[in-house]
């Protein structure tokens, strides 16, 4: 079973002794977070540090999900790598992949996948605790990246499925922020026109209530290149609010 391992980043593995699928499966490593586990199976997540670069070693084993095309189920890990890929194709800015494999040991169902952190960006949770301490020029800058994003994302056909603060990653550039995404597990075919994309939308705004209304059609202005007093912003600021509406009294 072939394996993918990054060209940039190939050298700094091999210097480390880590280009291979057992080498990072046997590395000693401090998990991050308490392991999350299903039906038998388990999935962890370590910080690994090689030479001031950070990456995030993800390891599982008999972890696997189930959908339509893979009814007997595979590593949810083997799914977030692919749409990395996709990610990646579309020039969706996101997390990138330094290494990935799968191995089957014995009937247990292995997976890895590392990818280079990002220690360098802020996520958006971050930047929403300290919102009133920004200026109106930077809070109107990481409104104009998140619109722009969700643009991107959107208009290349892919939904994310977990559109949340914590899953945005911002990073100051000059006068403005870019803005990247992580956890990209649940991504899907974007197949129901605005359905979807508000469906999308509307946890983002749902989980950023420092947002005014005013912030909020800053962001769709952004999002469908209209001016924020235009119509159609107007009417997605009423979709969202419908949705969120529903869902909070559901």
């Amino acid at each position: 079973m072939s394996d993918f391992l990054a060209a940039e980043d190939r050298a700094l593995l091999a210097r480390n002794g880590l280009t291979t699928f057992d080498a990072l499966w046997a590395k000693q490593l401090e998990a991050v977070d308490e392991p999350n586990t299903s039906e038998g199976g388990w999935s962890s997540v370590y910080r690994l540090e090689l030479e001031g670069q950070g990456y995030y070693l993800k390891r599982q084993s008999n972890y696997l999900t189930r959908t339509l095309h893979r009814p007997f189920g595979e590593p949810s890990f083997a799914r977030e790598f692919r749409n990395i890929r996709r990610y990646r194709k579309y020039g969706i800015p996101a997390l990138q992949a330094a290494f990935f494999g799968e191995r089957k040991v014995k009937g247990e169902h292995r997976a890895m996948l590392l990818t280079r952190a990002l220690d360098d960006w802020n996520d958006l949770d971050s930047l929403l605790e300290q919102w009133a301490q920004l200026n109106d020029a930077q809070q109107r800058a990481i409104l104009l990246a998140c619109g722009q994003l969700a643009r991107h994302l959107h208009s290349m056909g892919q939904v994310h499925g977990c559109f949340y603060p914590k899953h945005i990653f911002m990073q100051a550039n000059g006068d403005g922020y870019a803005a990247q995404l992580i956890d990209l597990e649940k991504t899907r075919p974007l197949l129901f026109g605005w359905r979807d994309r508000v469906k999308d939308l509307e946890p983002l705004l749902r989980r950023a209530p420092q947002w005014a209304p005013a912030q909020q059609r800053q962001l769709l202005a952004a999002y469908l290149e209209q001016p924020e007093d235009s119509s159609l912003v107007r009417t997605w600021q009423q979709r969202l609010t419908a949705r969120r509406s529903h869902k909070e009294n559901r």
